[in-house]
């Protein structure tokens, strides 16, 4: 057991370290080959914060751990909220501003009742995932279609308005037509950046495996649901070094930063990753999930924004509220899965 236990942290650790490795590297080769911004943006950073999840979360998916998918992305929610921004903001204040919550706040809140609605059939197949993907990268368009407009505010109705009225598909044209032609910058250093890419590819695939593998034999010895063992270990092993970001930010005076993270990784959890693992293989969610633990998410995440929109920051009473609620949360969620 102890063995396992050991291996389970090294393929945490190899999960992580491998995620950072491949962004920074993938993002300087796109660089080197003159791709575009817009699709740096589109693909490698937007996926970077959510990499650990997305990979284990595609070797349970092969493994057709089913439970293990949904207790790491929506427990990750949770724990981003509960956890991250309860003990930053316990820390200290955390400012938040009228953006966060008119555009991001309530896209999340948009994505996270459409992945509600989807779940209660107890299964989300490849077309529900392809329909979870489509929202996120559709989200990542508006991002970039509008973070160069200053003056102009847009929030979650010109989001729906862009969504509604395919306004995306214009996005997608303006900008491959814009980087037409465009000419590679510079190739020096690419054979350097290609090895630590396959370094860290590879820290990444081992970790994932190592993961799940040995979450799944922890499952199995202890007759411990699989949503609760990554609920409890892969969704809060994974949530660690953004606690680590978190804190580092607060530090630095950057705390405004966080709660824009914080937003960004919960959207890609429960529609990018959740869409991906679909796709490779339909997602059961157990009926105690669908009572409990996606309930949960919902709940934490409407917390958040109202503590988001009060006085625009949340401080230390709110963030020992989120912490308290998620010790408490995990440990019914605990007993429930005994």
């Amino acid at each position: 057991m102890i063995l396992e236990l050991l291996l389970m942290i090294v393929g945490l650790v190899l999960l992580v370290g491998g995620s950072d490795k491949f962004v920074e590297s993938g993002s300087g080769i796109a660089k080197r080959l003159g791709v575009s911004d817009f699709i740096i943006g589109l693909t490698l950073i937007a996926v970077g914060t959510s990499l650990p999840e997305l990979a284990s979360s595609i070797a349970a998916a092969l493994k057709g751990s089913s439970g293990l998918i949904v207790g790491n992305l929506v427990g990750s929610n949770i724990a981003n909220i509960g956890l991250i921004v309860g003990i930053s903001a316990l820390i200290a204040s955390i400012k938040t501003d009228e953006t966060m919550l008119k555009r991001d706040g309530y896209i999340l809140l948009f994505v996270s009742i459409i992945f509600t609605l989807l779940a209660i059939r107890g299964v989300i197949d490849y077309i529900e995932g392809l329909v979870l993907l489509i929202v996120y990268f559709i989200y990542v368009l508006f991002l970039i279609e509008t973070q160069a407009v200053i003056k102009q505010k847009f929030h979650f109705k010109e989001f729906v308005g862009y969504l509604l009225k395919f306004k995306f598909i214009g996005t997608l044209l303006n900008h491959s037509k814009r980087n037409s032609g465009k000419e590679p910058v510079s190739k020096k250093g690419l054979a350097k950046e290609f090895f630590i890419l396959a370094i860290g590819l590879a820290a990444l695939i081992c970790g994932a495996k190592l993961l799940i593998d040995n979450a799944l034999y922890f499952s199995n010895m202890f007759g411990i649901s699989e949503t609760f063992i990554g609920l409890a270990l892969i969704a809060i092993g994974t949530s660690l070094p953004e606690l680590a970001v978190s804190l580092s930010a607060i530090k630095k005076g950057f705390n405004e930063i966080l709660i824009g993270n914080i937003i960004g990784s919960n959207i890609a959890n429960i529609s990018l990753v959740f869409g991906i693992s679909s796709l490779i293989r339909p997602v059961e969610i157990a009926i105690s999930s669908i009572y409990y633990l996606i309930p949960a998410m919902l709940v934490f995440s409407v917390l958040f924004l109202v503590f988001v929109r009060n006085e625009w920051k949340i401080n230390r009473k709110q963030g020992a509220v989120l912490v308290v609620m998620y010790i408490l949360f995990l440990s019914f969620m605990g007993f429930k899965s005994v």
